[in-house]
C-alpha cells in the first residue's frame, strides 16, 4: 500500500482514508496530552506526594520538550522524510506513555512526560505536511479542515476526558490508554503514510540548537510572568532569547532552506497567517482555562455539569470545520477567517457577560457560537499557510504552524495565570475580555489579507501551483 508521490497527486483511496485516520490519530493523542495533565494534576500531586510547586513540571516538561524541538524536527522531516519523523514520534509517544502510566515517583513521571513531549514534538512537526501529501492539492482545504477539527476538537475535549476518566479510574489510565492507539497508530502508518523524496541538504545542528534557546527561554519567560516568579528570573530568560533569536535570525536569513523559516515569512499571506494564528490561539486558551473557573466560582456548577454545558463548543467545531473547507475553495481566506474570529469574538464577549443566574440555553449558545466562529476561522487560516508555501518547504510550514498554536497557547495561559493573581475576583472575566481583544485583533489580521499585498501573495501561491502542476 505504500506509495512514493514525488509526482503523484495526493495517494489513491483507500490508502488516503487509512492515512489520514493514522494522522489523526497521532494529533489527537498529542494535543489531548497536552491539556489532560492540567486537570489531573492535584490529583496526581497528592498520590506522589509531590508538592504543588515541583509537580507542576508534570505539565512544563511536556510543553517544554515541545516547544524546543518542533521547529528542528520538521526541519529534519524535509531532509530524511515526513513519513520516518511521524512514525519515531509515534513511537517515541506511545513508550512515553508507557512509562508515565508505570511511573511511582514524581521524578519519573517527569521524565516520561519530557519523552512523550519530544514524541509529540515529531507526530505535530510534520502533520500538516503529511496531510499536503495525502491529499490531492484540489481536495487540501477538506484535507486541511479535517486536520483543524481533530486539532480543536482534542484542545476542547481534553478537560472533559481526563475528568470522566478520572471518575472511573485512577490517574495512571490518562496516559495508559495512548499505548494501545499508539500501537494502532503506528501499524497503520508504517502501511499508509505517503512516501516523499528527502531534501538535498544537509542538518543544521548550530541553527538546531539556537532555535531551541530561543523558544524554550522565551516561552520560559512568558510562564515565569504569568506565575510570578522573581523579574530577574524572566528577565535573563527573555535575555537569553532575545540574543539566541537574533542569532538564529542572521544565521538563517542566507540559508536555502533555513530551520526557522525566514524564506516563508516574507511571503507575505504567509506572515499574515501566522500572526492570526497566533493571536487566535491566544484567545482560545485564555478561554480554555479561564472558562472553568469562571463558570465555578461566579455561577456554582460542578465539574460534571461544567463539562456538559462546554460540550456545545467542539460540536460547534465539528459543524463549522467541514463547512470552511469547502467554503475557502471559492471564498477569500482573509474574509472567513475574518468573519470566524469576529464571531468568536462576540460569542466570548457574551460569555463575559452571562446574566447572575444564566439558564443552560444561555450558556449553551454562547458556548456553539465560540466554537462555530472558530471553527470557519481555522480551516480556511491553515489551508492558506500550507498552500502558501511551496511543496518542496511543506516541513517547515507545519513546523511554523505547530509553532505559532503553541506560542500563543502559551501566552493565553500565561495571562490567565496573571490575570488571576492580580485580580482574583474578577480575573475569570478579565481573561474572557482579554480574549475578546486577541480574537478581534485576529480578525484585523485576516482581512489584512484581503489587501493588495495580501492579494499579491495568493495569486503568487496561485501561479506557482499552476506551473507545478503543468510540470507534473
Amino acid at each position: 500500500m505504500t506509495a512514493v508521490i514525488e509526482h503523484a497527486d495526493g495517494l489513491p483511496q483507500p490508502q488516503r482514508g487509512w492515512a489520514i485516520l493514522t494522522i489523526a490519530l497521532g494529533i489527537l493523542m498529542a494535543v489531548v496530552d497536552g491539556a489532560i495533565a492540567n486537570v489531573a494534576l492535584p490529583t496526581i500531586a497528592k498520590d506522589l506526594n509531590a508538592s504543588p510547586a515541583f509537580s507542576i513540571w508534570i505539565v512544563n516538561g511536556y510543553q517544554l520538550a515541545i516547544t524546543v524541538s518542533l521547529l528542528p524536527l520538521a526541519s529534519l522531516g524535509e531532509i530524511v522524510g515526513y513519513r520516518r519523523v511521524y512514525l519515531s514520534g509515534l513511537i517515541l509517544f506511545t513508550l512515553g506513555s508507557l512509562c508515565c502510566a508505570a511511573s511511582d515517583t514524581l521524578l519519573l513521571l517527569t521524565l516520561a512526560r519530557i519523552v512523550q513531549g519530544f514524541g509529540a514534538a515529531g507526530i505535530m512537526s510534520v502533520n500538516a505536511a503529511l496531510v499536503r501529501f495525502t491529499y490531492p492539492r484540489a481536495l487540501l482545504g477538506r484535507g486541511i479542515g479535517l486536520n483543524a477539527l481533530v486539532v480543536a476538537v482534542s484542545a476542547a475535549v481534553g478537560p472533559t476526558l481526563a475528568a470522566a476518566i478520572l471518575s472511573a479510574a485512577t490517574w495512571p489510565y490518562l496516559f495508559a490508554i495512548n499505548v494501545p492507539v499508539g500501537l494502532a497508530a503506528l501499524a497503520l502508518g508504517w502501511r499508509c503514510l505517503p512516501h516523499v523524496a528527502p531534501a538535498s541538504h544537509s542538518f543544521d545542528w548550530p541553527s538546531a540548537l539556537l532555535s531551541a534557546l530561543t523558544f524554550g527561554a522565551g516561552i520560559g519567560a512568558i510562564d515565569s510572568i504569568g506565575h510570578g516568579e522573581a523579574p530577574f528570573l524572566y528577565l535573563m530568560e527573555f535575555g537569553v532569547a532575545v540574543v539566541s533569536g537574533l542569532l538564529l535570525v542572521q544565521r538563517q536569513r542566507h540559508a536555502a532552506s533555513p530551520l526557522l523559516p525566514v524564506d516563508l515569512l516574507r511571503i507575505p499571506i504567509f506572515g499574515l497567517s501566522i500572526c492570526t494564528s497566533m493571536a487566535s490561539f491566544c484567545a482560545q486558551m485564555l478561554a480554555f482555562v479561564a472558562i472553568p473557573f469562571y463558570l465555578e466560582s461566579r455561577f456554582g456548577y460542578s465539574a460534571v455539569e461544567m463539562g456538559l454545558l462546554i460540550t456545545p463548543w467542539p460540536i460547534a467545531i465539528a459543524i463549522a470545520a467541514p463547512i470552511a473547507a469547502r467554503l475557502v475553495e471559492r471564498y477569500p481566506a482573509g474574509l472567513l477567517g475574518g468573519i470566524g474570529l469576529l464571531l468568536f469574538a462576540a460569542g466570548l464577549a457574551s460569555l463575559a457577560l452571562l446574566p447572575p443566574s444564566p439558564s443552560i440555553a444561555d450558556v449553551v449558545w454562547r458556548m456553539a457560537l465560540s466554537g462555530l466562529g472558530f471553527g470557519l476561522f481555522q480551516t480556511p487560516n491553515n489551508r492558506t499557510m500550507i498552500a502558501a508555501a511551496p511543496r518542496e518547504r511543506s516541513g517547515g510550514a507545519s513546523g511554523m504552524l505547530g509553532t505559532a498554536r503553541l506560542l500563543g497557547q502559551t501566552v493565553g495561559a500565561a495571562l490567565v495565570a496573571l490575570l488571576l493573581a492580580r485580580y482574583p475576583e474578577h480575573g475569570t472575566q478579565l481573561s474572557l475580555f482579554a480574549g475578546v481583544g486577541f480574537a478581534s485583533l485576529g480578525a484585523a489580521l485576516s482581512m489584512l489579507r484581503l489587501s493588495p499585498a495580501g492579494a499579491r501573495g495568493a495569486e503568487a501561491v496561485r501561479v506557482h501551483e499552476s506551473q507545478r502542476l503543468k510540470g507534473e
